[in-house]
């Protein structure tokens, strides 16, 4: 029925007067311009800030009820309240589904939308902004109000209590008078119709769901300004815990009410619950993803487990109960536990991928581990073992469960891959004289760990660390380990296994406890090697590398002294050490030659003990 016309009141206007108001800085487009004879279609059809107005308008008009375009092109007058480009583009990001005004493609949604124009019209009057007065309650022509406010510039407030505010006011046509406002006002007849699919902000979401209450108050007790950040920012994925949740932490945590949580504590826990961008249950995927908790070492963003084998579970602990509870800026799941903090054994526990290594630390209730990796003083880097690499280790050497374990953890440093170099760490397991052992870690190709171990999956942030899971058990390493390990000593290996040497490899593998180990090995660089005229061989080969390994000791830095001479090498001669006043250490080989400097101390194996020098030491050949 094309007859909105006639129900319009019309008064005569006789105003013909040319526009110069202010203009938006919302929108660079032209301003309207208004020749004589515009009605109020025209101007705005002319106005390309306001087209998606007038694709509105036409929308609208495609069903056979509405015929908007003729109706505010007659002779009014009118008052009319015309939201932006961008105010339409906010409300259709607001509606589920709704990807451009093409998706108002049905009568039903067409007359929706004409509910929603109509209520930007006032019909029978050209109200100026200076006539607008504090609290004015005004009558729109689809029957509900608006309320008015001069207190910050003009605004109008619809029933969902959203305000748009008139950036350029007082546009006069031949037909009435244009406000143009920053937002898309609705009324309380769309809202009920579009109850399904318009959304609010996560904050808002949260405020009308009568079991989030208490996260709500969690919000706005912690610090950082939640509920406004969640409010406008985003995309976020919000995990949200129910007031059963809650409850059910503040008993496991020995508090009787938010207010004795402490707020750092608190706004860690709830920033825990959020991921940035919106990622619906359809794109969740069983593997790490980074909440917006800053509580791992030096504020790295903690990691969380997302497993989908069995519905949703977060970090083992919390479970979907309800998903994809769109908002206009993310999504909220809400969760059956509040997700706490983890720390690494958190995490080890929450991933299946782990379970054989989680056996491992906890096997005859061994709590050594799992007490040492939940301290929260102290961080640790762990190097976790898959259940693949468990499956495939055979224990070769016969090694202490326990010690192949500490094995794999780095004591006092989280370090993740991108700090990570081709150098050496101590690990938290040690020799028989309680010498931390070293791992040497080597990016050239990934991150590889004592030659034999890849990162399979790195940065797992904990609250006292960072894990990085491995692809092969990393057993307790011999000084041949480190050599074949280090490209640094590949000059050293070539000479160990060239043709016509004795088995140094099978020599220097020697467990501990058995003579001839443990061994102390002065490792020559490739450098050391390329320096020398000739890399002698056969029997000359042989002297010079046992010159640079004593047998029955281990001998590390704090050992030596200024004018030390060692026990006898394995060739038979000693060796002399100086140190100066930088601590800086030199040796004095069989033949004499000085200035031979340690350049790199205490590379601890089970068998022994690595030091690296600057060059290749050579024998007394007259002995």
């Amino acid at each position: 029925m094309k007859n909105f016309g006639k129900i319009l009141k019309s008064t005569a206007m006789v105003m013909l007067l040319i526009f110069s108001a202010s203009c938006s800085d919302d929108d660079n487009e032209k301003p309207i311009i208004i020749i004589d004879n515009d009605n109020i279609v025209e101007a705005a059809q002319k106005t390309s800030a306001l087209s998606a107005l007038v694709s509105a308008l036409a929308k609208a008009d495609e069903s056979a009820n509405n015929d908007l375009i003729s109706a505010l092109s007659s002779e009014g007058p009118f008052t009319v309240l015309a939201p932006t480009n961008e105010a339409f583009t906010e409300l259709l990001a607001r509606l589920d589904g709704f990807d451009s005004l093409d998706d108002f493609n049905n009568e039903q949604l067409q007359d929706l939308l004409a509910t929603i124009l109509k209520y930007h019209v006032v019909s029978g009057a050209a109200v100026s902004s200076s006539a607008l007065t504090e609290g004015q309650s005004i009558t729109t022509l689809q029957g509900e109000n608006l309320t008015v406010s001069i207190t910050n510039g003009v605004t109008f407030t619809d029933a969902a209590g959203e305000i748009a505010t008139v950036t350029t006011a007082d546009v006069e046509t031949e037909n009435g008078i244009v406000h143009i406002i920053n937002k898309v006002l609705i009324p309380q007849e769309a809202l009920d119709a579009l109850s399904d699919v318009l959304l609010t902000s996560i904050t808002d979401l949260a405020i009308s769901v009568p079991s989030l209450s208490i996260l709500v108050d969690a919000l706005v007790a912690a610090d950082g300004d939640l509920p406004t950040v969640l409010a406008s920012g985003g995309p976020f994925t919000v995990f949200a815990p129910t007031n059963d949740a809650f409850e059910a932490f503040l008993v496991a945590n020995n508090f009787n009410s938010l207010d004795e949580i402490p707020t750092e504590i608190l706004t860690q826990v709830l920033l825990n619950h959020v991921v940035a961008g919106t990622n619906l249950s359809t794109d969740l995927s069983t593997g790490y993803v980074s909440s917006l908790s800053t509580a791992g070492p030096n504020d790295a963003n903690l990691s969380m487990f997302i497993n989908i084998e069995d519905g949703v579970v977060l970090n083992g602990t919390s479970t979907v109960t309800a998903a994809d509870n769109k908002a206009i800026n993310g999504v909220v799941h809400i969760v059956d536990a509040v997700i706490g903090l983890p720390n690494i054994v958190d995490h080890a526990v929450a991933n299946p991928n782990l379970t054989s290594l989680v056996g491992a630390l906890t096997a005859n209730n061994n709590t050594t581990f799992t007490t040492l990796l939940s301290d929260l003083e102290t961080d640790f880097t762990v190097f976790a073992p898959l259940n693949s690499a468990f499956d495939n280790f055979t224990n070769p050497s016969d090694n202490e469960l326990n010690s192949i374990l500490a094995n794999h953890v780095i004591s006092g440093a989280a370090a993740n891959a991108a700090s990570l170099s081709n150098t050496y760490f101590n690990t938290a397991a040690t020799n028989a004289d309680g010498d931390n052992l070293s791992i040497y870690v080597n990016v050239d190709d990934g991150v590889k760990l004592n030659g034999v171990s890849s990162v399979a999956a790195a940065d797992i942030v904990a609250t006292n660390g960072i894990i990085h899971a491995v692809d092969t058990v990393i057993d307790l390493p011999s000084v041949v380990t480190f050599a074949t390990a280090d490209p640094n000593f590949s000059s050293l290996v070539g000479a160990l296994t060239a043709e016509g040497q004795p088995d140094f490899v099978s020599v220097l593998s020697t467990p501990n406890g058995t003579s001839p180990a443990p061994f102390t090995v002065f490792a020559p660089t490739n450098d050391a090697f390329a320096a020398l005229a000739e890399v002698p061989s056969g029997d000359v080969l042989t002297a010079v590398l046992n010159h640079h390994v004593i047998a029955g000791a281990n001998i590390v830095s704090g050992d030596l002294s200024d004018g030390l001479t060692s026990p006898a090498t394995l060739e038979g001669d000693t060796l002399t050490f100086a140190i100066d006043s930088d601590s800086n250490v030199t040796i004095t080989d069989g033949s004499g030659n000085t200035e031979i400097g340690i350049i790199a101390v205490d590379v601890q194996a089970v068998n022994g003990v690595i030091h690296a020098i600057n060059k290749v030491m050579i024998p007394d050949t007259n002995n």
